[in-house]
């Protein structure tokens, strides 16, 4: 388990910090399993995307985004970083203004690796629920739940000090009236 850093004294403890930092522990052990594969360059997050471009063909990078089920900028940044890695290219559209991402030739050679690893990850996830008294994925359901009753931005507003944010710039000081 990763150690936690203390948090600056004026806030309270994290209490969603360590499953933040489980999820990027997790990311990691994954990450060393394409290490031990000789695989350099190749992220957890790029599964998912790798593997639609194989299925679906050329995308652009919102409806790569869309069936990720991320923000076109997170996908874009995504993208970015696989066209570095070498995984995929970009190429032109049916039309000037559109853009494709399609998969190289080495981003092609990785999906059957990367089919078996997330097919491997979810057998061990469920492996390490069935340890659990109460599985991630029931958490998940409940949390839904909990914010479908009452929305998290709600449940944040009731507890935070009624404010106005400092203006922001560089004449803030001037014109905040406070």
């Amino acid at each position: 388990m990763p150690s936690e850093r203390p948090m600056p004294a004026r806030l309270q403890q994290a209490v969603w910090r360590p499953l933040t930092l489980l999820m990027r522990d997790l990311d990691d052990q994954i990450a060393s399993l394409y290490t031990t594969a000789g695989i350099e360059g190749l992220k957890p997050r790029y599964s998912l995307p790798l593997v639609w471009l194989d299925e679906a063909g050329p995308l652009t990078i919102r409806a790569l985004a869309e069936r990720c089920d991320v923000t076109h900028s997170a996908m874009s940044q995504t993208v970015s970083a696989m066209r570095d890695a070498e995984l995929v290219r970009t190429v032109s559209g049916p039309d000037a203004r559109t853009r494709l991402v399609e998969l190289t030739d080495h981003g092609r050679s990785l999906v059957d690796y990367l089919v078996d690893e997330w097919n491997a990850t979810e057998a061990a996830i469920r492996e390490l629920e069935a340890e659990l008294p109460y599985p991630l994925t029931r958490v998940v359901d409940d949390i839904h739940a909990a914010l479908a009753r009452r929305s998290f931005p709600d449940r944040i507003a009731a507890r935070m000090t009624p404010r106005r944010p400092a203006a922001a710039g560089p004449d803030a000081a001037a014109t905040d009236p406070s």
